[in-house]
């Protein structure tokens, strides 16, 4: 562990405060992903402490632009590695994802969510037939699909190993979006057979949660319950049942 620590010391550096370190711990990664025989040798535990030093830089990038550049660069990395380490790199961002997702607070989730969108949209440019590391060397057949068919079977099912990372975004975009006035909950129709017990017990308790506009009591209902509330914590006396 002491010597794997040594062998990565730029770790600790990309969850810096300081931006010009942060700068440097990337392109210190980026020269290191590169060499084939190295980031073929990491173990997902190697992956997964990189990314977690890459979800803290991000967390501390402030400011849409490099916010932006960062999302690009950090999806990018996808590029330099041999072919045989990609889907643990992307194992790897999935279980961090999953981990930290509920951590991630309101103001710094727009920036986590574009990270996802780059990512997803950098294994989709990684599955095309000439694309990755070794794009440079080959070109893909012209004749017949565009698509690798074993880089599409590593991430399909890569990403099923993960169906609860996507189904908590598209639930906060779906939130988000009630927030908006854009959606509103229909009572009539019952959550998807096909998802998860978990997931139809996390929807319920989302739908009923009383910031929503379509579960805000009306004024006269909570004046009345405040009225009550108040009657009773007064202390008064009870005059028994009206006749």
């Amino acid at each position: 562990m002491a010597s794997q620590e040594r062998s990565m010391p730029f770790i600790k550096n990309l969850a810096s405060s300081d931006r010009k370190i942060r700068t440097s711990a990337l392109a210190s990664l980026h020269a290191f992903l590169s060499a084939r025989q190295v980031a073929s040798a990491l173990t997902p535990l190697d992956v997964l402490k990189l990314w977690k030093g890459l979800f803290y830089a991000l967390w501390m990038c402030d400011r849409a632009i490099p916010q932006q550049n960062l999302c690009s660069e950090l999806a990018d990395l996808i590029y330099v590695l041999p072919r045989e380490a990609v889907v643990p790199w992307m194992r790897g961002f999935w279980a961090t994802m999953a981990r930290e997702w509920t951590s991630i607070d309101v103001l710094r989730m727009e920036k986590f969510l574009l990270l996802v969108r780059r990512v997803v949209g950098a294994g989709f440019k990684w599955m095309r037939k000439g694309s990755g590391s070794e794009g440079s060397k080959k070109k893909g057949n012209k004749e017949g699909s565009d698509w690798d068919a074993s880089k599409v079977d590593d991430l399909v099912v890569l990403l099923g190993e993960w169906p609860l990372a996507l189904e908590e975004e598209a639930r906060i975009e779906q939130i988000a979006d009630v927030e908006r006035g854009g959606w509103r909950p229909n009572r009539a129709e019952d959550p998807p057979a096909g998802l998860s017990p978990a997931v139809r017990v996390r929807s319920k308790e989302s739908l009923a949660d009383e910031r929503l506009p379509g579960n805000r009591k009306p004024e006269s209902e909570a004046q009345v319950d405040d009225g009550t509330e108040d009657a009773e914590g007064d202390g008064g006396d009870w005059g028994g049942f009206d006749d």
